[in-house]
């Protein structure tokens, strides 16, 4: 590197870098497994913890939505009918009997569907999700339950509830 003195023109400058990995593949190899092994303990430790809600259901809005306090919830796994279809007012109704009103505990994974959390929720380690199932008023949902509830769903429900494409 050549430096000229000033009013000689500019000045080239050699940038550093903190970790300057050599230009050969065997560098670039070991420069990311030295990343790799720095960040990825750090990594598995902050996204394995999972986020978790306890709260009084104030709302249910349809067999698998309910509302914990101001958070709008959405079970995850599970498949209740629209409210229009058949079996959808009494799969909110069903609901409706289980948890309004009622403290419950509710595991987010994370994701939303619209303006809802996803989650697990449970009344005194009850599954709701699976208890509305269990009781013919929804389908296990595959994609998103990977197939948990696909045991508990009835005859009747197979008939009636159309499993929705997103389920698929």
């Amino acid at each position: 590197m050549r430096i000229k003195a000033r009013g000689q023109g500019s000045r080239r400058m050699k940038t550093r870098l903190f970790f300057e990995p050599s230009t050969g593949g065997f560098g670039i190899w070991l420069s990311l497994l030295v990343f790799l092994g720095i960040f990825l303990p750090f990594a598995t430790v902050a996204f394995a913890q999972v986020a978790s809600i306890s709260g009084t259901v104030i709302k249910v809005r349809d067999g698998d939505t309910i509302e914990v306090g101001p958070i709008a919830i959405r079970l995850m796994g599970v498949a209740a009918p629209e409210l229009e279809e058949p079996l959808g007012r009494r799969a909110k109704d069903f609901m409706f009997g289980v948890v309004f009103s009622k403290s419950i505990q509710c595991e987010l994974n994370g994701e939303k569907s619209y303006d809802r959390f996803v989650a697990s929720c449970f009344i005194e380690g009850t599954d709701i999700g699976a208890a509305l199932i269990s009781a013919g008023l929804a389908l296990d949902c595959p994609r998103f339950s990977g197939g948990r509830y696909a045991s508990l769903e009835k005859a009747e429900a197979l008939k009636e509830i159309k499993l929705p494409r997103y389920c698929r």
